[in-house]
């Protein structure tokens, strides 16, 4: 049996090895810190057995899936704390995610006292520094098992899954739990945790069902790992759009209007006007013609797109089938809607591609569980558009598509924050969506193809597809590392068959066309808690609600700080002018603390002189300018919406 090594090096060996057999055989210090290993590319359990020739990674917390494995460990250590602590408590599942991991538990719900005491009883599991053991069961033995222990949701979950799967379990001394793995040799693997919060969540994320309680931690190898982890999610709780945005008078919401339905504010309405007359007006540059539809539609328009069997569970639907005349739904997409606006009259194939924009208020069902601030809501608005194009013409108008959102994405300074994604259909649950497995390959296939001519890294995920199609999402993290999709581009070549669109073409036969889905800067409201926490709230100076704040140095010159407003705002400058009778040091901390970026400071001699002695965040005190000489630079500042460096302490 031979053994290719990550290195390129290789092992030989007369019988079979386990992962970690060969970890010591390559050095001590490696066996002790590897957590998993990756044996022809797929990611396996130290105790894995190696009886053929293949290729073999040890992995450690270094590496991304080795960490996950630490974590992992981490979560079956503390639902056996909790258990301990809490033995009527009921476990669910308790995964590794990117930032950490967390476990589902039946109980009560978690104090910060609590889980302090979680930790502590975490840290004597460590010490005892029991042997991870792993073992499998049939699936009669298994439900018997747990129904024995009166744990319901793993017997719910062992009854899911397929007949021919391998049940396994992880023990650690006398815990033991339901899981597939990979987990480390011993507890004592855990050095560095920490438990985060604790929340609700549904179990299995649907609201029908139990109120879990849920505990969030972290893991690292090391101490100083975690401390630097800690030290950013401190970090990141100061730029979390939900605090500060609110903080800001950007956005708030009220339980009476209801849950995912934030108010937008003065100030938060101000950069959500800019943002969306600029990229109504750079659309219309790049051939968009603009179209207004209805809030909603009556359920007939879902069931020709196949909306109403893929997606009527995420729509607010008016109405009842068996009850009324006609039901009606709020529209969770504007597509169906601008088709109409298509076959309201007939096109040639000169007339191609078509390009619709619209700027689109949506309804979208979501999950109590799944909302959060602006990142997920149940009405938002967003810069939706449509093309309709010849098939000889889509590779060029979707790779136009593409750099429409990678200029907006350069422009608002977030082109080096996100990660491309080809999302695919599962050709192994085909309910999910319309067309044939050809029509998918070949698609997914171009996507793949154009992605590779623009040189543009990217994943793929099984899965993600929309039901008519696959797309290109663009993707970030928010401050706490959870990832979401701010810009999609979609090709599909199926809904114009169901909606009977077509073209002439030259020869005077009617010819269905491809039609492009896409967002420009995606969703307004996402955008908006994207742009607050990439810039603490210390918007570019466009965006800025109040972009400049005159402060007379007394009572004496709120004329002339009059006078100087009155010249800002007839130059489309968002300013005002602090009249308080407070102290300067007072007024330019409080205007500091509201993240203006240019504070104009007027007396005397500024009166005199017809100047303003300007302070920025920029640049600090910048020194005394004429008005007009200063107008003309903010002015131009905001026309080529600039991005500046901030050089001072704010």
């Amino acid at each position: 049996m031979i053994i290719t090594l990550k290195d390129g090096s290789k092992k030989e060996y007369s019988e079979a090895k386990t992962v970690i057999d060969v970890a010591y055989d390559i050095s001590e210090g490696l066996a002790r810190a590897a957590c998993a290993g990756e044996v022809d590319g797929e990611v396996v359990d130290l105790r894995t057995v190696l009886d053929k020739d293949c290729e073999l990674n040890i992995l450690t917390a270094r590496d991304e899936k080795g960490l996950a494995a630490l974590r992992h460990t981490a979560s079956h250590i503390m639902a056996e704390a909790v258990q301990n602590l809490y033995p009527n408590a009921k476990v669910a599942i308790g995964p590794s995610i990117d930032t950490g991991f967390y476990y589902d538990f039946e109980c009560q719900s978690f104090t910060r006292d609590d889980l302090d005491a979680i930790e502590k009883e975490m840290k004597k599991i460590i010490k005892k520094g029991a042997k991870i053991e792993r073992f499998t069961k049939s699936r009669e033995e298994a439900i018997a098992f747990f129904k024995e222990k009166n744990e319901p949701y793993k017997v719910e979950l062992i009854e899911d899954l397929p007949e021919d799967a391998e049940i396994s379990f992880y023990s650690q001394g006398d815990w033991v739990d339901l899981c597939a793995g990979p987990h480390l040799m011993s507890t004592k693997g855990v050095k560095a945790f920490k438990l985060l919060s604790s929340s609700g969540a549904y179990w299995r994320g649907d609201e029908k069902k139990a109120m879990l309680t849920r505990i969030y931690g972290t893991a690292y190898a090391t101490k100083d790992e975690l401390k630097e982890h800690l030290t950013q999610l401190e970090e990141a709780k100061k730029r979390d759009h939900n605090k500060l945005g609110r903080e800001m008078k950007l956005f708030t919401t009220v339980d009476v209007i209801g849950q995912g339905l934030p108010l937008i504010m003065p100030n938060g309405v101000i950069i959500m006007q800019e943002l969306q007359r600029w990229i109504e007006d750079e659309e219309s540059r790049r051939g968009y013609v603009r179209t207004k539809t209805p809030l909603m539609a009556k359920n007939d328009l879902y069931k020709i797109s196949g909306h109403w069997d893929h997606y009527k569970d995420g729509m607010f639907v008016l109405g009842d089938e068996e009850k009324d005349k006609e039901v009606f739904a709020l529209r969770p997409m504007t597509c169906p809607f601008q088709y109409y606006v298509y076959k309201a009259e007939q096109h040639s194939y000169r007339d191609l591609p078509l390009r619709y924009g619209e700027t689109s208020t949506l309804f979208r069902n979501e999950d109590s569980g799944e909302m959060h601030g602006l990142t997920r809501v149940r009405q938002f608005t967003i810069s939706e558009g449509h093309l309709v194009v010849r098939p000889d013409q889509m590779v060029k108008e979707f790779k136009d598509c593409i750099a429409l959102a990678q200029y907006c994405l350069q422009v608002l300074g977030v082109e080096e924050d996100v990660t491309y994604h080809l999302s695919k259909w599962d050709p192994s649950n085909k309910e999910k969506y319309i067309g044939e497995p050809e029509v998918w390959e070949e698609t997914e296939g171009h996507i793949r193809t154009m992605l590779q001519e623009l040189n543009i890294p990217f994943v793929e995920d099984v899965g993600e597809a929309a039901f008519y199609g696959p797309k290109v999402d663009i993707n970030a993290k928010n401050v706490y590392g959870k990832e979401d999709t701010m810009i999609t581009i979609q090709w599909d070549a199926l809904l114009a068959e169901q909606f009977d669109m077509y073209y002439i073409d030259e020869n005077g036969e009617k010819k269905r066309p491809c039609i492009i889905h896409r967002t420009s800067i995606g969703c307004y409201e996402r955008t908006l808690a994207w742009l607050i926490e990439k810039y603490a709230g210390m918007f570019p100076t466009w965006l800025c609600p109040e972009q400049v704040r005159v402060i007379p140095i007394s009572d004496k010159y709120h004329e002339y700080a009059a006078k100087v407003e009155a010249e800002l705002k007839a130059n489309n400058i968002r300013c005002s002018v602090d009249q308080r009778s407070e102290k300067m040091g007072y007024k330019i901390r409080e205007a500091r603390l509201n993240r203006v970026p240019y504070m104009l400071i007027v007396g005397a001699k500024e009166e005199e002189e017809q100047k303003v002695s300007v302070r920025s965040r920029y640049l600090g005190d910048e020194g005394s300018k004429d008005l007009n000489v200063f107008i003309d630079a903010i002015k131009d500042e905001i026309q080529k919406k600039t991005i500046r460096k901030i050089e001072v302490e704010d």
